[in-house]
């Protein structure tokens, strides 16, 4: 039920986000253990970050 409750999380926290990604992007989230106990701002503070470095990462 945990791995349920994280994976509907990062879906609600990423579906908004797609529509700002580069056409033709592919994203892969992968949630660590410690996902099953952050609260729902802490993973979505996380998701940004990572998408903010990989945007800066993909404009090298």
């Amino acid at each position: 039920m945990v791995r349920n409750r994280v994976k509907r999380r990062l879906r609600a926290i990423m579906s908004p986000r797609l529509a700002a990604l580069p056409a033709g992007s592919s994203v892969v989230v992968r949630a660590l253990p410690p996902a099953a106990a952050a609260s729902f701002a802490t993973l979505e503070a996380d998701v940004d970050g990572a998408l903010r470095h990989a945007m800066s990462k993909a404009g090298r």
